[in-house]
């Protein structure tokens, strides 16, 4: 029997991928559609291994998607969502062209809404799966929330997402889930620590808004985005906040009085400037108490135990507990020309109090005056009134605190001062060909400490004396192995005089000489390398290995091998540069010390 011959691209890769016109013409949507619906479920356009194949032959490059994921959409409930509001469009525009407004109210009012609640639980079946997605919904939502209302972006989503945000800022207080913070021109990077889960995101920076002259990019995609992202954080906050037994939606305590409250004009205004400032704790469960501290971690007994990595978490767990407590029991008062926003979620998060001028601004706990103000921040050269019971701080010291662990000497940033160079803390511990300044160094390894080149510390000048006089001990005996060789021949020669000579047999004696010199250290002859030897057998060796790297590899190899090449002259030309600076730096803080000298002098002998 002769069997069937198989029809072209009907197996493999030819019916494995769709193209996007025909995924369009076996769901029956618009590109609109298609596109919203993607976004929603999560759907995206996949790269074949061979596109001639899977585009069926055809030539071009054309947007491709899985055929399971197309066949997976067909049974989505808001397929038919969606053809029911394309249904009640044509009855709006239908009526608005035969003037029927009556009617077109009615469809208005009737407009149906698509609930996409089973869509967040389709794809985040746990809630560390959403944590674990978290980073794009919040950077999105955090723009969002700093928009006005735009042509193509409503406004209800731009205060949903403002809503949203305040309140998981909200919680990230309560739970003090915050590590590192950095400020960069995009804005502010936020890296919070939730249930084993680390969340990093953009906050921008509040400027004045300038609207998109050109529609360069493209706010109804980014909007659909955010129709879904809100949901999600929607979701992720009322767990979050009933795992901290806190209210949710959250209430604000009573924290201020009656009488103040009379004085605004907008009562709204008021409450929603107070929960932006982020300075009032949040309603707790009535009869909950706070979350408690972690238990210390577990030791468990595995194959590949290693005591270092366990002492290493143990010395990170005892880290995060006193970062968490770091600003207890301090007051900050920051002046008007700071931005407040982030820091007051930095200070609350890890246990300061925040106030601010009250005449400018709703929601001060405390006045200026008041003398058990900490540190006041502030962003001016200099102030005219100053208490004397405070320190006068610039922000960037608020943050360099939060990424050392610990709070910082103040004295590079006080009022006026200028300040060290602001590090990223998001870099790893281990990078290859990568520059770091001294002061990164210090950051990753707050215990090493540059010496200054005018005086060093007591314990190098102490270690350096020990080893002088270990050094001189070496000198006088000499090689190690030689000088324990006469030890041991010394002690043979002492044992051999201190024997009866009367008891032993001459000859005995003679041949227990002969064995005590046979069993006595002998020095070695040290066996002298060339110093370049093995280094050229290196290069050899890696020579002939780059000879084994196939040839579809190779031009591969050769662009890895020049962007080397590239990193490192970078490194020398930054470290040169660097070295320069420091060394003008140096030259005119000499010239500056020679000068006061002089005036001194010529100050004395007048």
């Amino acid at each position: 029997m002769v069997s069937k011959k198989k029809k072209k691209y009907s197996s493999g890769e030819g019916a494995q991928f769709m193209t996007r016109k025909a995924a369009l013409k076996k769901l029956q949507l618009t590109l609109k559609d298609f596109r919203r619906i993607c976004i929603l479920k999560g759907i995206y356009p996949r790269e074949p291994r061979n596109r001639k194949r899977a585009q069926k032959g055809a030539g071009g490059i054309k947007t491709l998607y899985h055929t399971k994921d197309i066949k997976f959409l067909l049974h989505e409930p808001i397929l038919w969502k969606l053809r029911e509001l394309k249904t009640y469009q044509q009855k709006i525009r239908k009526a608005r062209a035969m003037r029927e407004y009556r009617q077109m109210r009615r469809y208005l009012r009737d407009y149906p809404d698509i609930n996409i609640d089973h869509i967040v639980k389709e794809r985040y079946p746990t809630f560390v799966d959403a944590l674990r997605d978290l980073d794009d919904c919040l950077t999105l939502c955090f723009l969002f929330s700093t928009f006005p209302s735009l042509k193509r972006v409503p406004r209800d989503q731009s205060m949903l997402c403002r809503r949203l945000t305040v309140e998981f800022m909200h919680a990230v207080i309560a739970a003090k889930a915050l590590r590192k913070v950095f400020v960069s021109v995009k804005g502010y990077y936020y890296q919070v620590e939730i249930e084993g889960q680390t969340i990093t995101w953009i906050v921008p920076h509040h400027f004045s808004f300038q609207p998109q002259s050109k529609d360069e990019v493209d706010f109804k995609i980014m909007s659909t985005f955010v129709e879904f992202y809100t949901m999600m954080l929607g979701f992720v906050n009322f767990k979050l906040y009933h795992s901290l037994n806190l209210v949710y939606p959250p209430k604000l305590t009573a924290a201020f009085s009656a009488d103040s409250d009379k004085d605004l004009v907008d009562e709204q205004q008021y409450v929603s400037e107070r929960i932006a400032a982020m300075n009032i704790p949040v309603v707790r469960i009535t009869g909950a108490n706070e979350v408690e501290e972690l238990p210390e971690i577990d030791i468990f007994n595995t194959e590949d135990e290693d005591p270092q990595k366990l002492e290493e978490a143990k010395e990170e767990a005892e880290k995060v507990k006193k970062l968490k407590t770091m600003f207890k029991g301090l007051k900050f008062y920051i002046n008007r020309e700071v931005p407040r926003e982030p820091l007051v979620f930095i200070i609350r998060c890890f246990g300061g109090e925040v106030s601010w001028d009250k005449d400018h601004f709703v929601g001060a706990t405390f006045d200026e005056s008041d003398e058990s103000i900490a540190y006041q921040i502030v962003d001016r050269p200099s102030m005219e009134k100053q208490y004397l019971s405070r320190y006068y701080i610039q922000p960037q010291w608020v943050f360099d605190s939060v990424n050392a662990r610990t709070l910082l000497p103040i004295n590079k940033y006080l009022m006026g001062a200028v300040l060290p160079p602001h590090l990223s803390p998001f870099t790893d511990k281990i990078r290859d060909q990568v520059y770091k300044p001294p002061e990164e160094r210090e950051l990753l390894d707050p215990n090493l400490k540059p010496l200054n080149d005018d005086e060093g510390s007591d314990t190098d000048v102490e270690e350096a004396s020990d080893e002088d006089a270990e050094e001189k001990e070496e000198d006088s005996d000499g090689d190690p192995d030689e000088a324990l060789a006469k030890q041991y021949q010394q002690e043979v020669e002492d044992e051999s005089s201190t024997e009866d000579e009367d008891d032993i047999d001459p000859e005995k004696k003679k041949i227990a000489k002969e064995k005590k010199k046979a069993m006595a250290v002998t020095t070695g002859v040290p066996h002298k390398e060339h110093p370049y030897q093995k280094e050229i057998e290196d290069k050899q060796a890696f020579r002939l290995r780059e000879k084994l790297v196939r040839k579809k590899h190779r031009n591969l190899y050769k662009s890895m091998k020049a962007g080397q090449e590239k990193r490192k002259k970078e490194i020398w030309l930054l470290r040169k540069k660097r070295r320069l600076l420091d060394e003008k730096a140096k030259e005119e803080k000499k010239a500056e010390k020679r000068k006061q000298r002089n005036q001194a002098l010529e100050a004395a002998s007048a």
